[in-house]
Parts: C-alpha cells; sequence; structure tokens
C-alpha cells in the first residue's frame, strides 16, 4: 500500500471513531427541558396557531439525536425572538398526518410560515444566529 492510502485508512478510522462517540454521547443525553416560549402543536392547534404571524416550526422525533442537538438552539432562540416570531414544534410520531401534509422527509426540518404560508424551509442542524436571521429577513 501507498503512504497516502494508508494515511486515507488511518484519518477514516478516526473519524468514525468520532462519529460514533458523537452519537452515543447525544443518543443517551436525556431530553432537554422545553422552553415555556415553545408551543408544542398538534392536528387541532396547528393552523390556529400559525395565524397571522411569523412562526418557525421545527418537525422533530424523541429518537432523533440532530433533533436533541437542535432543542437547547430552539430554547435560545424563542427566548430572543418572542415578540418577533414564535417557535413550534410538531412530533412527527404522534402527528404523522401533519409530517405528511409537510411532506416532512427528514428530521430535523424546520418550516418559517408566515400569515400560515411556508415560505422557508430547513434540513438538518442549524445554528441560532443562522435562524435568527431568516425569522429577521422575514419581518422586513
Amino acid at each position: 500500500m501507498t503512504t497516502g492510502i494508508i494515511v486515507f485508512v488511518v484519518l477514516m478510522a478516526i473519524l468514525i471513531g468520532y462519529a460514533l462517540y458523537t452519537f452515543k454521547k447525544y443518543k443517551d443525553m436525556p431530553p432537554v427541558t422545553e422552553s415555556d416560549k415553545i408551543v408544542s402543536l398538534s392536528d387541532t392547534t396547528f393552523d390556529k396557531e400559525l395565524g397571522n404571524k411569523l412562526v418557525l416550526v421545527d418537525f422533530w422525533a424523541s429518537w432523533c439525536v440532530p433533533c436533541k442537538m437542535m432543542a437547547p438552539v430552539l430554547n435560545d432562540l424563542a427566548g430572543e425572538v418572542d415578540t418577533k416570531a414564535s417557535i413550534a414544534k410538531v412530533n412527527v410520531e404522534q402527528y404523522q398526518n401533519l409530517a405528511a401534509r409537510f411532506k416532512i422527509r427528514s428530521i430535523p426540518t424546520m418550516v418559517l410560515f408566515k400569515n400560515g404560508s411556508e415560505v422557508q424551509r430547513f434540513v438538518g442542524v442549524k445554528s441560532k444566529d443562522f435562524l435568527k436571521k431568516q425569522i429577521l429577513n422575514q419581518l422586513n
């Protein structure tokens, strides 16, 4: 084997090991207490809550490691934008029909709604600054 291949294999082993370590760390992480500024949506409350305002809806599941990573980010974000926009969550295990209605294919997916209509969609882990910027852009 050439030196380049050996270096590549070693780096891949390190990367895979780190990924497994990180996954286990977050998988075993207890659920983050949800901020009282985040609204949990259901079939019956979804359309009413979206009304005439700006709402970021997080589609998530309890077994989803990236969703667990987003929980503290959304808690912080809810505290910073609570006068301008709302943050809400939909558990896709409990409300599969809402996930199907909005064609949620992977989680976490965050959908930004303005006056009840989807204006943007974000898939995967995002930073608080990124999400805050997207919300503020919709307010202008």
